[in-house]
């Protein structure tokens, strides 16, 4: 039940993080785009891997993790572990030059182009990952599809 619940608080702080990259994409804010971003990803991974039973590190890239523990998923999940452990890797990548800035990263992370770019694949992971798992927050039973 803890895994569960802890589960939920994930979603709903990657839901949160998900709302303010929205704002910060609106007033062309690249860099907090790509910091929302990334924390909304690595919160919506540690909460599947909770859900299967595994403590998620203590680290931003989960998709290691992800990949060595494929076989707990659900096979649709399954599926997608590539895809999310990629964007998890990059937004790692460009979390810290985001956050501190250095000559090369200020160019490419204030374009729009990386900011709407990072955007459409956080909007789509996270709106995927939430229609598709289903959660039963009222219940607080577990995820469909995880068991």
């Amino acid at each position: 039940m803890k895994n569960t619940a802890m589960a939920e608080a994930y979603i709903r702080q990657a839901m949160e993080r998900l709302k303010h990259a929205r704002e910060a994409l609106r007033r062309g804010n690249y860099p907090y785009v790509v910091r929302q971003s990334q924390e909304a990803v690595e919160l919506a991974l540690k909460a599947s891997l909770r859900l299967v039973g595994v403590e998620p590190p203590r680290w931003h890239d989960v998709g290691p993790v992800l990949r060595r523990e494929a076989e707990r998923f659900p096979e649709w999940f399954r599926d997608e572990i590539p895809r999310l452990a990629r964007i998890s890797r990059r937004l790692r990548r460009e979390r810290e030059p985001s956050m501190y800035g250095d000559e090369e990263s200020e160019s490419r992370l204030t374009s729009s182009t990386i900011g709407r770019m990072l955007w459409k694949l956080l909007d789509g992971l996270v709106s995927r990952y939430v229609s598709c798992v289903g959660f039963l927050s009222s219940s607080r039973g577990l995820m469909l599809g995880f068991s």
